[in-house]
């Protein structure tokens, strides 16, 4: 009985000098205020742009340590670029279904998903990433385009700069040059205008456009001169068209339960560094490299012409415009009011214009 109770006693004793001894909030530093609030979540991040593109080096990168910094460390976003954890084109369901936790995809890859949203990428509209970020943003925001993403927790939306025409063998100057070829196309916008002029559109992920080139499987492609250099494009294209052919929309959505699941403050970090001033940051860095693209092109010896203002050129015109209501008629068999966006869309593009 003395035993036991000299046992108890000292039992009680070393548990009450443990006790004494954890470390005040300011003793534990950074390691209190990583766990002391509660458990690190991490969110798993999946996109399709390769790990050195300027994007995932100067928007995903530091927004990822951002998000950190401003959690204390209760937040962790873990980079899983190129398509490593979900490919380009189920990306966006990926993350509505819990397989990634965050997901960033071009809309033109799951063609008739996103109808309203993808008017915003139709000829004329946009003539900068920022530009058509901020359109994106700005329909979302009101409410146009808002319904199509009810399964997911958008966090920001964000544009390309005008995807323009870049071939291997020989220069695009009016749209008759391009009947007959085979050009990559990005979206179902983009599609209906390489039809309108003669051109046959083939639908290619961004990840196997250079082997498509080189192979021949495609004669060119319509694509932003940023994710020309991104994609190695510029080794084997040497004629390009430029002009706004097109603009890509795309995105970076969160499993709604996942976020539903975050308590207020951290639900607060993430909501802080999305919406309008993420999709001006993204196209800020993606003009950058279209002008730093552009030039390297010039500087390399390749063949380009200019053509900055299509819907008023009169070789270009017809066919863009032709291409564009077919895309408005596509959606309104949809039942859905394509020519209402559209003019909400045109709306936004002077209000963002830069």
């Amino acid at each position: 009985m003395k035993f036991l109770s000299s046992l108890s006693i000292a039992t009680i004793t070393a548990l009450g000098l443990l006790g004494c001894s954890s470390p005040s909030s300011n003793e534990a530093g950074t390691d209190a205020a990583t766990t002391g609030s509660g458990e690190v979540t991490t969110l798993r991040f999946s996109h399709f742009w390769p790990a050195t593109s300027s994007i995932n080096q100067e928007v995903f990168e530091p927004w990822a340590k951002k998000i950190e910094a401003d959690s204390n460390g209760r937040l962790k976003v873990e980079l899983y670029p190129s398509a490593t954890l979900s490919k380009a084109d189920v990306t966006y369901e990926s993350a509505v279904k819990g397989t990634v936790d965050i997901g960033s995809q071009a809309h033109g890859y799951t063609s008739g998903r996103f109808p309203l949203t993808q008017i915003a990428e139709l000829p004329g509209l946009s003539g900068s990433a920022t530009q058509m970020g901020c359109i994106l943003q700005t329909l979302y925001e009101d409410g146009t385009i808002a319904s199509e993403y009810k399964d997911s927790h958008m966090l920001f939306m964000y544009g390309a700069g005008p995807g323009t025409l870049h071939t291997t063998n020989k220069l695009i100057k009016t749209p008759e040059d391009m009947k007959g070829m085979r050009i990559r196309r990005p979206s179902a916008v983009a599609g209906d205008i390489i039809e309108s002029m003669g051109a046959s559109p083939v639908g290619l992920p961004a990840n196997d456009m250079y082997t498509s080139l080189q192979r021949g499987v495609v004669d060119g492609l319509s694509f932003p001169w940023e994710a020309v250099t991104t994609f190695k494009i510029d080794e084997i294209t040497k004629y390009h068209t430029n002009i706004p052919f097109y603009s890509s929309a795309l995105m970076v959505t969160m499993n709604q339960g996942t976020y539903d699941r975050l308590p207020d403050d951290l639900k607060k970090v993430l909501d802080d560094n999305s919406g309008m001033a993420m999709a001006k940051k993204v196209g800020e860095v993606f003009d950058k490299h279209d002008d730093m693209a552009i030039q390297a092109a010039r500087d390399k010896g390749d063949e380009i012409i200019d053509i900055p203002d299509p819907l008023n050129d009169p070789a270009w015109k017809g066919p863009l415009l032709k291409g564009t209501q077919k895309y408005l008629s596509d959606v309104k068999q949809l039942g859905l009011d394509s020519e209402g966006v559209y003019e909400k869309a045109k709306a936004a593009s002077a209000a963002c214009k830069v």
